[in-house]
């Protein structure tokens, strides 16, 4: 846990934190390793284009390529919590990236909880606080690199999933998915018009923010984090103020001191924005970027989520608490949001996919920036570096625009030759991604489905629709519900509140639901919808099953749960054909998307498991697993 002495927010958090204790271990004895997470890396697509994929080509001859077992379900939050900490779910306690909570099933993150301060003075509109708020992270476990640190072995983790805020630790760390923006949300942006047409003013993970242009300017308010510092809670803002050119596609931006001349299409560099929260007192710093899609006939632009400073982070992103600052100074600003690639405003049709592609790659040039930053400083211990961009942009590409994906493979193939040049031929180089991909062509509205067979019921059946948070739901009848990509629960007496499934009855529900889902066919041409169903009772080794599911579903290659069912609606209709941007997922039965695992020694574990790696890491360096890890080292 976090000790904040200032301010907690709820999910927007300004949090005064005060550094670990950092000293330089050097007990390596020489032993060195390089480990690369390439979150969603495919083994069908690698094996594909080995031709034009030289370096990862030349690992797999000159070591060896294997598929990598992942983990139930196979959500990145969950499994690189297993590589974390060498423990299944059941283990870390990790099950989806949103769990609920079961006294009001509403929806709860499954990565981190933030507590605001329990005592505060109030003057006037202004809340003080008298004590200190919290971070805690809700992944269960103690991760690899600590175990390395009390051996005396350094390491260095840069965006590590599911690590916010960053395990306690002497190592260099940099948290990734999972680190809020300062408006402590998973990423909002915020689309600025005056075009007409536009008639939406909201959308998944964005504002659209309809505006006035008179005389050539236009006011741009920009939203930053709820002020708890405020007896009312409103959210702090900036103001930019565009200046758009009267014939030329271009603008420009003032925000305070700073100014950005845009022409259409174009991208800004990262501004400063400082966010009033106590007068005289405290600001909160933030930096955001800008794009200009287009200035006349109406002016439509985009306003990144606004993160995390790294130069003067409001909450905490790395250990040391000045390593984020190290960081920044020596590459100047950089994305810190957890998942930083805007598939959302993509999703929403705000971007289209070059305009996409162009902000992906930014994200992806930022990441082999420090990568290769990292790289030239190592020279001992441990160094795990994290690339997202072969997952994010696999949920947009996979299966339909490969050959823009293979751009992306390419680049990522080029950060392995480096890295291989690096290792050469006295460091252990291992490579893996923690699922595979599939195409995702048909979205299967869960609730809906349990609302045909007779476990959920509404207050009148008419209610059908994209409601979300069960808004309609009769818990006095409802024995089962679904929430998030992969998870369904039962109405349990006792656990849920008002719930009435008596534990008698548990497991005769449970087996009931599971026939029926393996027998569930698709309405459009007769297709099995889902490959398994994992009861969590017997599906994990460890025990640390409050927040699990009582059912995982598996859906079948082509299906995945709807967007929908994450959050508790229940549709009219029971699968829809997927029209979104978002064209590819994993989150399937944990067989049918394996991940990669390469390196460049030969490996004599047949069939590794996400968990083998956290033991191979340990092996590496002569210190053994604890009791509470599954895996074992791969050679």
């Amino acid at each position: 846990m976090r000790t904040a002495g200032g301010i907690a927010l709820p999910l927007a958090v300004l949090i005064l934190l005060p550094g670990c204790a950092h000293q330089h271990a050097t007990k390596a004895a020489g032993r060195k390793m390089i480990v690369l997470g390439l979150d969603g890396l495919d083994p069908g697509f690698l094996e594909a284009h080995w031709d034009v994929l030289p370096n990862m080509n030349r690992l797999r001859q000159t070591g060896d390529f294997k598929r990598l077992g992942t983990t139930i379900p196979p959500q990145s939050p969950v499994a690189w919590s297993t590589v974390t900490t060498g423990m299944d779910p059941g283990g870390h306690g990790v099950f989806d990236f949103v769990h609920r909570d079961p006294a009001t099933r509403m929806p709860v993150s499954s990565m981190a909880e933030i507590t605001p301060p329990k005592h505060t003075l109030e003057l006037g509109p202004y809340l003080v606080p008298l004590s200190s708020g919290s971070v805690t992270s809700s992944r269960a476990g103690r991760t690899f690199w600590q175990i390395l640190e009390d051996q005396g072995i350094p390491s260095s983790v840069i965006r590590m999933p599911a690590n916010f805020p960053p395990a306690e630790c002497e190592a260099d760390s940099l948290s990734g998915m999972g680190t809020p923006d300062l408006m402590g949300t998973s990423g909002t942006f915020t689309f600025f018009t005056d075009d007409p047409e536009e008639k939406r003013t909201a959308v998944p993970a964005g504002k659209i923010v309809h505006v006035a242009v008179a005389n050539g300017r236009a006011v741009l308010r920009i939203e930053g984090p709820p002020n708890t510092f405020r007896s009312d809670g409103a959210a702090a803002s900036v103001e930019m103020i565009a200046y758009v050119d009267p014939t030329e596609q271009a603008a420009r931006f003032d925000l305070g001191d700073q100014q950005a001349v845009l022409g259409k299409g174009e991208w800004s560099n990262w501004l400063h924005a400082g966010f009033k929260m106590l007068p005289l007192v405290k600001s909160a710093s933030g930096i955001l970027r800008i794009y200009l899609q287009q200035a006349h006939p109406y002016l439509r632009v985009y306003v990144s989520p606004v993160n995390i400073d790294p130069a003067a982070p409001e909450l905490p992103i790395s250990t040391p608490a000045s390593f984020s600052r190290q960081l920044s100074d020596a590459l100047g600003p950089f994305y810190t949001q957890g998942i930083a690639e805007e598939t959302s405003a993509y999703r929403a049709g705000l971007l289209n996919k070059d305009e996409f592609l162009v902000q992906s790659h930014k994200i992806l040039s930022d990441s082999l920036r420090m990568f290769r930053y990292e790289l030239a400083h190592f020279s001992d211990g441990l160094l795990f570096y994290y690339f997202s961009s072969t997952d994010q942009n696999a949920h947009m590409l996979y299966g339909k625009y490969d050959d823009d994906l293979l751009d992306v493979y390419r680049a990522v193939d080029g950060a392995v030759g480096e890295a291989m040049a690096k290792a050469g031929n006295d460091t252990t180089l291992l490579l893996l991604s923690d699922h595979g991909f599939a195409r995702f062509d048909r979205a299967v509205h869960l609730n809906a489905w349990l609302m045909r067979e007779g476990f959920l019921y509404l207050d009148d059946p008419a209610n059908v629709g994209d409601d979300e948070l069960f808004a309609h739901v009769d818990w006095t009848r409802t024995q089962a519900y679904a929430m998030g990509l992969n998870g369904l629960y039962l109405n349990r007496e006792g656990r849920e509140n008002g719930g009435i499934v008596p534990a008698s009855e548990v497991q005769q529900v449970k087996q009931t639901i599971i026939g029926k889902l393996l027998e569930f066919r698709d309405p459009k041409d007769g297709r099995l919808v889902v490959g398994k169903v994992y009861d969590s009772d017997t599906a994990f080794r460890g025990h640390n099953l409050k927040m699990a599911p009582d059912l995982i579903v598996g859906y079948h290659r082509g299906y995945r749960g709807s967007w929908q069912t994450a959050l508790g609606a229940v549709p009219g209709t029971l699968i829809d054909d997927n029209t979104q941007g978002w064209i590819a997922d994993h989150c399937m039965a944990s067989d049918e998307v394996p991940g990669v695992l390469m390196s460049n020694r030969k490996m004599k574990l047949e069939s590794p498991q996400l968990y083998d790696v956290t033991a191979t890491i340990l092996a590496e360096f002569g210190v053994p697993k604890t009791s509470a890890m599954l895996g074992q080292s791969v050679f």
